[in-house]
């Protein structure tokens, strides 16, 4: 990169799938030689790629506090490179061209082409810039993700986190597991938020029905939140359903509109990953368990699988001593991640 000329308008374009720090860096110092620089996301309607949105998302995120930076959506029809002739180019460069409406004085690209690309051969006019952007490449990390985790910046890594559940009843080891497990793999957990509620009366036995739609709504705004904080993969201990197996339980006098809450929030829920804890460790009272459960863990552990099942989630069953559960976590979760 050797020019320092402060141009009018710049563009960068890129299908950034996904994208990572070579893409970011070109947008940084590109953005610094432009009044207005336009980013052009290539993007495909299939499966082979991250979804325009959250493309878009990125971008916006990693460059609003610039102030000089626009986006634009470009659809690419194709499936394999080799297909994207000059024809393809022209009518490309065309729509670009379109939507920015202005004399595009420079375009920027990754070291990962040079003066022959169609880059440069579309936008003759302009002047060309190659930014150098070291071994970072879209190609191979979508080869090995969370082999080349370094490579994408946090708010990239987030759309690619597994999200593990650890659901089972009361006194199964749940919490503490879910800490271990975090620890383990160096991220974030979202603890029980229930646990705390339930005890604003002091027993979970005189809980309000309010409290319940305050469990379900703030574990769910906690889980979007440190998600986005997350190291590959993310842990959480509890969800919605284990939430409305205690409405039941506890006999919930508002139970039908959080019932539908609690309905609404596990169809919007999705788990790469869900562990049941088997109830066969040796039961600890803790706070304010139910001795009503503990007198028949077995049987509320089978109504919690049901409910699970009715609900379409499927799950791994974890027994045994602590550390067992502990080692055969670790084997599911290492799986995930390859």
């Amino acid at each position: 990169m050797e020019s320092r000329k402060k141009y009018k308008v710049g563009m960068y374009g890129g299908a950034f799938n996904p994208l990572h720090l070579g893409h970011l860096e070109c947008m940084i110092k590109a953005a610094g030689l432009c009044d207005e620089l336009y980013i052009v996301i290539s993007y495909r309607e299939n499966e082979t790629d991250v979804p325009l949105k959250v493309k878009i998302r990125w971008v916006h995120q990693l460059t609003k506090h610039i102030g000089n930076v626009k986006i634009i959506p470009l659809e690419d029809k194709l499936t394999n490179k080799e297909d994207y002739v000059e024809a393809l180019w022209q009518e490309d460069c065309k729509k670009v061209k379109e939507q920015i409406g202005k004399t595009i004085n420079v375009v920027f690209c990754g070291s990962d082409y040079d003066e022959n690309s169609f880059w440069n051969k579309c936008y003759e006019d302009a002047d060309f810039i190659v930014i150098p952007r070291n071994e970072y490449s879209s190609t191979e990390i979508r080869k090995d993700i969370y082999g080349h985790w370094d490579w994408m910046p946090q708010i990239v890594r987030s759309y690619f986190t597994k999200k593990v559940l650890l659901i089972g009843g009361e006194s199964s080891g749940k919490s503490t597991l879910t800490i271990n497990l975090a620890n383990y793999f160096n991220t974030v957990y979202l603890e029980e938020v229930g646990r705390d509620l339930s005890e604003l009366s002091g027993t979970d036995v005189y809980m309000l029905s309010e409290d319940f739609t305050r469990i379900l709504l703030e574990h769910k705004a906690k889980e979007m939140r440190l998600l986005e904080q997350s190291n590959k993969v993310f842990f959480e201990d509890t969800d919605c359903l284990i939430t409305k197996f205690f409405m039941d339980f506890l006999e919930d006098e508002g139970i039908e509109k959080n019932e539908k809450l609690a309905e609404a929030i596990a169809d919007l829920n999705s788990y790469d990953l869900i562990l049941y804890l088997e109830p066969d460790v040796d039961w600890v009272q803790d706070g304010d368990r139910s001795e009503v459960i503990a007198a028949d863990r077995y049987k509320y552990g089978e109504m919690i699988k049901e409910l699970y099942i009715r609900h379409g989630f499927e799950f791994k069953t974890i027994s045994g001593d602590y550390n067992s559960r502990f080692d055969q976590a670790v084997t599911y979760i290492k799986e995930l991640l390859k």
